[in-house]
């Protein structure tokens, strides 16, 4: 229900915004700029996404078809399953869907979007084959997407490539501060979930595996702080790669030494890649044209520009503010934040507060609507509950953040 308001609030702003634009100034142009914007970003869509995730996702369907064959999912649920059972107590232990969160929560975190989505939509078909209500989000799926939307990302390699393009003098110097924010994003977008379904995080069990989390996270965070911006670069995609390479590796020689046809195994598994990919086309559109609409309006531009009003009116520091399309796009688009965080940073703005800042943003959490419409749009579920709203909190949280910790940093 909250999906079907924030969708047609899109259009309905943006609507009012284009007629008071041609009431007061006169553009004409504006209601063509905002047609074209549903084209374009429809066929985005499909040809951009769609049609691309359906080779990622027929490739790694079938390497988790061979990995499941290999023991290494039920491997990985049996390790992470005291915790786990915990967060998710309706998926049953040892159960293979507990592993396929682990790997697409791994991919997510080694920066790894192209493995870590179809790692995700696996997990989140195991988790609907759980579902008694096949169309209602379930527990365990909002927990799932909500920590994915919060985008606890240790190494942001693809943000760190982009400010060296931009001509940044150290690409790298947003790292820490990424790192800090996305995991508070995290662990709020943890605790709200936690919160609305009861789940007891005070718990022995849980508290360990976040202290542990929380100690791995501090101790890379020191790590990297060691390193210059070359070797920053460099030890983060080598480990990346490195690591991915190995899972791969592993389930092929797993398989093997149970005698399994690997061949096989991996065509049974990405037969079902393509059709994944076709399955969330719909809801990529819906969600991408309501993005685009609103953003084309010119609705975003004065969203930011009252908040500067009412900031700069309370009497407190507003130099974060022209970073703000950035966060606000983040949530809407994933495409959209990138060319907001890049605008931020041309004309050799890279290493201006702005610019930083607009990076820190675009680590800090992940593409919201984005995920709500690919996850639960492959699976079918319509009735997202309160999926989106703690999704938001987690990402508000990730931004308060992001602007606190960039002023610590860069200010």
């Amino acid at each position: 229900m909250v999906l079907n308001y924030i969708w047609v609030g899109f259009f309905v702003i943006a609507f009012i915004v284009a007629l008071l634009k041609l009431l007061i100034t006169g553009d004409t142009v504006i209601f063509k700029t905002i047609i074209d914007a549903t084209f374009d970003s429809s066929k985005m869509a499909v040809m951009d996404i769609s049609l691309p995730l359906a080779g990622v996702m027929t490739l790694w369907l079938g390497l988790m078809s061979i990995g499941e064959k290999a023991g290494a999912i039920n491997f990985l649920s049996r390790i992470v399953g005291p915790f786990f059972n915990k967060l998710f107590p309706e998926i049953p232990k040892n159960h293979p869907a507990s592993g396929q969160i682990m790997m697409n929560f791994s991919a997510n975190m080694l920066g790894l979007d192209n493995a870590a989505t179809p790692l995700g939509l696996k997990a989140m078909g195991s988790m609907q084959e759980l579902n008694p209500n096949k169309d209602t989000a379930s527990n365990a799926q909002i927990m799932f997407l909500v920590l994915n939307t919060s985008g606890l990302t240790i190494i942001p390699v693809t943000i760190m490539a982009q400010r060296a393009i931009m001509g940044a003098a150290n690409p790298s110097d947003v790292f820490i501060p990424i790192l800090i924010a996305t995991y508070f994003s995290t662990m709020v977008g943890l605790l709200t979930v936690a919160l609305w379904q009861k789940i007891n995080l005070l718990n022995v069990i849980v508290l360990s595996w976040l202290v542990g989390i929380s100690a791995i996270v501090a101790g890379i965070i020191w790590y990297f702080s060691t390193l210059d911006a070359a070797s920053i670069a460099k030890v983060s995609t080598f480990a990346a790669n490195f690591i991915l390479l190995l899972i791969i590796v592993s389930f092929i020689l797993g398989a093997v030494r149970k005698k399994v046809n690997v061949y096989d195994a991996f065509i049974d598994g990405a037969k079902t890649g393509f059709e994944t990919a076709i399955k969330v086309i719909p809801y990529l559109v819906a969600m991408l044209v309501g993005v685009a609409v609103f953003r084309a309006s010119g609705a975003m531009g004065y969203l930011v520009d009252g908040i500067g009003y009412v900031i700069s009116s309370l009497g407190f520091n507003t130099d974060f503010v022209p970073a703000l399309p950035t966060a606000f796009m983040k949530p809407l688009s994933g495409s959209g934040a990138k060319a907001m965080m890049l605008d931020a940073m041309k004309d050799g703005n890279a290493d201006t507060f702005v610019g930083r800042l607009s990076c820190v943003f675009q680590g800090a959490a992940d593409t919201t609507f984005y995920i709500v419409a690919l996850y639960f749009g492959s699976v079918g579920i319509k009735k997202t509950r309160y999926a989106v709203t703690a999704g938001l909190i987690a990402d508000l949280a990730g931004v308060v953040a992001a602007i606190f910790i960039s002023y610590l940093f860069f200010h």
